[in-house]
């Protein structure tokens, strides 16, 4: 019995290929065109509207090292304030669509999270250890909830990594597993440090649903450093990541070197979670929903799904700090929430059955 490829005539073969390949050039150039208009009513919304013409001839003053004719409280509230959170906004949500890709890919789970690891926790927990206690310390526009919320995140990939390492199960199933049971232990001590932290508790609670309310354009270059570091890290090891994609006795047969790749992969996805938990608490569904509708649309391909969930990912975190500053400064991650979850549980429900990476 023939297949069906072969029953159709090859025109029609050639022509649906052809739309395969051009379909990630038109997602591209639709999420880079809808990321520049959202970035420009980013830079306009907000308490005290600002026209985009007023926000485009301050930027470009700037930018020309030359005066606007605008006044001087709009330039400081566009140039100081709304263009460092816009960007901020942007870093951030490409950061955490890229590590859910690598996360994705890696664990050939399409419901992996950028927090899958324990992540979360061990910025919760780092966080909210520095606001307890009673010093405090900034350089360069970051302080000591910055600082340890990402030495906290690391500090939990790294022991779940290291103890996953020692069990019997497979690597990926103790991975798991192990992240789980520290994420519960991380998480039950943050139980406790908010317990004791009386009137810091706000706080606490402010880093944990998420915020760019601090943007700064010294805390944009620390993050847009790390998370660009990761992205473009993650872009040079798609190859490693397809393969994993395909399992790792596959990744082995093609000459991938398994335990070096995931160590590395994971050190990316982890790299850019902790530098996005760092500077804006936790936000989620951004690293959850982006690469999945990416790879819905284009296909498992790491290569495309990649970049196209940092775009995807910085357009859903610049829409989203859009609505929370038009909604009273709702917590940025409430919002995506809300925007997710309802969203994700349609694509689900409308998927073919048996998807798959």
């Amino acid at each position: 019995m023939a297949s069906r490829a072969e029953t159709l005539p090859r025109t029609t073969i050639v022509a649906r290929l052809d739309a395969l390949r051009r379909r990630p050039v038109r997602l591209a150039i639709a999420l880079i065109a809808l990321l520049a208009v959202a970035l420009v009513v980013g830079v306009g919304a907000g308490s005290v509207a600002i026209p985009p013409t007023q926000s485009l001839e301050v930027v470009i003053g700037h930018l020309l090292g030359v005066g606007a004719a605008v006044p001087e409280a709009i330039d400081t509230i566009v140039w100081e304030l709304r263009v460092p959170r816009v960007l901020m906004a942007a870093v951030v949500g490409a950061g955490l669509g890229v590590a859910g890709a690598t996360f994705q890919g890696l664990l050939r789970n399409p419901l992996a999270d950028p927090y899958v690891l324990g992540t979360a926790s061990g910025a919760a927990l780092g966080a909210a250890i520095a606001i307890l206690i009673p010093v405090r310390l900034v350089i360069l526009e970051f302080g000591l909830v910055n600082g340890l919320a990402f030495v906290g995140a690391l500090v939990a990939v790294w022991a779940v990594y290291r103890l996953s390492r020692t069990s019997g199960l497979s690597p990926l199933t103790s991975l798991l597993l192990t992240g789980y049971a520290v994420g519960s232990l991380l998480a039950a001590g943050l139980a406790l440090a908010m317990y004791a932290s009386g009137a810091h508790l706000r706080q606490i609670f402010a880093f944990l649903l998420g915020g760019l309310e601090g943007a700064s354009w010294s805390r944009l270059a620390g993050a847009t450093l790390l998370i660009g570091i990761a992205i473009a890290a993650a872009s040079w090891r798609t190859r490693a990541l397809n393969g994993f994609i395909l399992g790792e006795e596959t990744a082995a047969h093609l000459g991938v070197d398994v335990p070096r790749e995931r160590a590395i992969l994971f050190a990316i996805g982890s790299l850019a979670t902790a530098a996005a938990v760092a500077v804006a608490g936790l936000i989620g569904f951004v690293g959850l929903v982006v690469p999945h509708l990416v790879r819905l649309v284009v296909g498992p391909n790491a290569r495309i799904v990649v970049p196209l969930s940092a775009l995807g990912g910085a357009l859903l975190l610049v829409v989203a700090d859009v609505i929370s500053r038009l909604s009273g400064e709702i917590p940025i991650g409430v919002v995506t929430a809300l925007i997710g979850a309802p969203f994700f549980i349609v694509i689900l429900r409308r998927a073919r059955t048996g998807y798959e990476l």
